[in-house]
């Protein structure tokens, strides 16, 4: 059976882009989602390369589960496991004792996720084109 690596690929980089679009835009909190959705979807293209399931939002999880011969650096799922803070808490109101979501983001913090984010592309898509 064919794998769809090449879409699951594809996508995160779309969603990459949109996270530097929220970037500009000032949707920090966007910006963060889009983000850890970029990196996600780019580890799940990872594993339909292959062969496995992937099942779940944590990128750290994800990445920690790969085999042994393409297991990535200690730093790179720390990186993973600050994009996963953005999973729920950027979109919800009730992540917080009070306020919305957006007040809480920064275009710093933006820019850092992002970073991580094409840092895991990078990574997965190294391993997908091997």
């Amino acid at each position: 059976m064919a794998t769809r690596e090449g879409d699951w690929l594809r996508q995160a980089k779309r969603d990459l882009e949109h996270a530097r679009h929220a970037l500009e835009d000032g949707d920090y909190e966007w910006s963060c989602f889009a983000a850890q959705q970029a990196a996600e979807k780019a580890v799940k293209a990872l594993y339909q390369k292959l062969g496995a399931d992937a099942w779940g939002h944590l990128v750290s999880t994800l990445l920690s589960n790969l085999p042994a011969s393409i297991y990535p650096e200690d730093a790179l799922i720390e990186k993973a496991k600050e994009l996963d803070m953005h999973y729920i808490p950027s979109r919800y109101p009730n992540s917080y004792p009070s306020g919305a979501p957006f007040e809480f983001y920064t275009r710093e913090g933006a820019k850092r996720v992002i970073g991580y984010a094409e840092e895991i592309i990078a990574f997965c898509e190294d391993k997908i084109l091997r």
